[in-house]
């Protein structure tokens, strides 16, 4: 007699991968639109005339693709560092404005909506000073820097009625759409886990910008760009690569960690953890900077199901990121335009553990089980399904997110993601932050969005 847990790590895995069905499905994505110009085709008074306020790395990524929604004109760059504000005429024409003091944007007429990619330490300010001057905000990700950044930004988004919509692109994905469906139709049963991750294995992803030869305090605006941090004697490394310190930005937690929760938050519906423990270290950049380059932690949702998430900016490998939803009767998993289900549906019959019993209790003990459990699976367990659904091939989220926020612009209606869900995603990454910080359990009280 064998025992049916052996049984089905044998034969029974044949016979299972034999009888495997895989299938594979295009979604519907829409493509950016071609434009040789680098603005978007224009239709009068329909045009969206939009201002870049931070035109770093993301912030000129941003625009780029932003220019590719029909209808949308780049008419006003701002930043603390002349020589991107000259490269930003290079790339959209002399005739766009530039200027070191954002302010000076927010008083001009000719702006519709700007776009805020300055470091995460500016966000709430300049989000708050471009309502209040009836601007339209698209903000990047994460929407704050401190716990007190989002009532400030969601009680000016509500007083000023303007329209806000957080960065975190998948929000708009429409392979994030496919697999919000997957899960809500019951496709991998009750989900138990949910494991994210974000590696990078470069110096330039761990945030070692490039600094121009001529950074020094002529070419930069180093006060404005402190802001409300720490005053400091000019330093090139902190204005070209501020992601480095917690003065500046948010860990890895507001840069990576951030987006992943926006995707779990949006397939799952969940507004958000109530529990978080996390672990990190500086591993291998010990470069001068207080971020940590290693980030691990764990999350307790109240829909019954952990989050588990991790950075490590080097593993030896290629760099990734990736989902992974742990279900009762199946996976489903995201990597780049792809999500898959593995359904593996839930066995019928309990099986046995008969093995050290003697042969003839054995042979009663199976008798009586079969005649309980007469039909079994001839492989010992149901067979899996699996099934790919793949964005069209070029498909950018990033330009969708930016098509939805254009759209909302126009017709003044809600944005796929507000400053409420900002700031659930936000607030939940950055708890990763304060438990290593405090080196113990902290709790967030997600509905209301405090710490608890």
């Amino acid at each position: 007699m064998m025992d049916r847990r052996v049984f089905l790590q044998t034969a029974g895995k044949t016979a299972a991968l034999a009888a495997t069905a895989t299938k594979m499905t295009r979604l519907v994505g829409q493509e950016p639109e071609a434009d040789q110009s680098g603005q978007g085709s224009v239709s009068g008074s329909d045009t969206i005339r939009l201002a870049l306020i931070g035109a770093g790395i993301q912030g000129q990524g941003d625009t780029h693709t932003a220019l590719q929604v029909p209808g949308v004109k780049l008419v006003a760059v701002a930043d603390c560092y002349d020589g991107r504000l000259a490269h930003t005429k290079e790339m959209w024409g002399a005739d766009v404005f530039t200027t070191r003091d954002y302010r000076e944007i927010l008083a001009r007429k000719d702006v519709d909506a700007v776009l805020i990619a300055t470091p995460d330490h500016w966000h709430k300010q300049a989000a708050c000073d471009a309502m209040k001057a009836g601007k339209d905000v698209y903000l990047e990700k994460p929407m704050i820097h401190l716990y007190s950044d989002g009532p400030e930004i969601i009680e000016t988004w509500k007083s000023t009625n303007r329209i806000l919509q957080v960065g975190s692109q998948r929000v708009s994905s429409v392979v994030y759409a496919k697999a919000k469906e997957l899960l809500d139709s019951g496709a991998i049963g009750k989900l138990n886990m949910v494991t994210a991750r974000w590696d990078r294995n470069s110096s330039i992803g761990a945030w070692n910008y490039s600094i121009p030869l001529d950074a020094s305090t002529t070419t930069c605006d180093w006060m404005r760009f402190e802001g409300t941090a720490p005053k400091m004697d000019f330093s090139a490394e902190r204005f070209f690569q501020w992601r480095k310190w917690k003065d500046y930005g948010s860990g890895v937690a507001g840069d990576l960690f951030v987006h992943l929760f926006s995707g779990t938050h949006f397939i799952t519906g969940s507004h958000g953890p109530t529990r978080a423990m996390a672990t990190g270290a500086i591993r291998f950049w010990k470069d001068g900077r207080d971020a940590d380059d290693v980030l691990l932690a764990l999350f307790d949702y109240p829909e019954g199901f952990n989050l588990s998430l991790h950075v490590n900016f080097v593993d030896g490998g290629e760099e990734s990121e990736g989902f992974l939803f742990t279900g009762s009767e199946g996976l489903m998993e995201i990597a780049g335009n792809k999500v898959t289900v593995t359904r593996t549906p839930l066995e019928t019959e309990p099986g046995y553990t008969v093995s050290t019993f003697t042969d003839a209790m054995q042979k009663e003990y199976v008798a009586q089980y079969r005649k309980k459990y007469p039909v079994m699976h001839p492989s010992g367990a149901p067979p899996e399904e699996v099934e790919t659904f793949a964005a069209a091939r070029g498909y950018s989220d990033s330009y969708d997110h930016f098509k939805n926020f254009f759209n909302s612009v126009r017709t003044r209606k809600p944005v796929v993601e507000d400053p409420v869900f900002g700031f659930r995603a936000a607030g939940a990454a950055l708890l990763a932050n304060l438990s290593v910080e405090k080196g113990n359990v902290v709790h967030w009280k997600p509905e209301t969005m405090e710490l608890a």
